[in-house]
């Protein structure tokens, strides 16, 4: 599995926009934990997957689909950074993702995402 020296804005947008499922699980702590809130996983009970290898399962799953991301704004402050994230199916259905994340020394400790699906 390669990695990247930073993990940073850019190097999330080229792992994203490139489905890279095996290089983003690379950019979170061995007990990092993500938050997704969408329509199947309400606010007071997000899906919260634990852990770098539950993480890296997640990102096989989601990189593993065929769609397009496309990652717009990225912002950061500090020890925090944030994106929005554009995807679409090939049959035209879109997905727009809010994701908030929080550094711990050089790797993702926390992230949440929150999506819309068309539909």
């Amino acid at each position: 599995m390669k990695t990247v020296n930073v993990v940073d804005g850019a190097a999330i947008k080229q792992a994203i926009e490139g489905r890279d499922g095996k290089l983003l699980p690379t950019f979170y702590a061995d007990d990092a934990v993500v938050r997704v809130i969408d329509r199947d996983n309400p606010p007071s009970k997000p899906r919260e997957v634990r852990g770098q290898q539950a993480i890296s399962e997640y990102f096989a799953d989601v990189c593993g689909r065929d769609m397009i991301h496309k990652v717009d704004i990225i912002l950061t402050e500090g020890d925090r950074l944030a994106f929005t994230q554009n995807c679409m199916y090939p049959d035209g259905a879109r997905v727009f993702c809010a994701a908030f994340i929080e550094f711990g020394g050089s790797r993702i400790v926390r992230q949440t995402i929150v999506q819309a699906w068309d539909g």
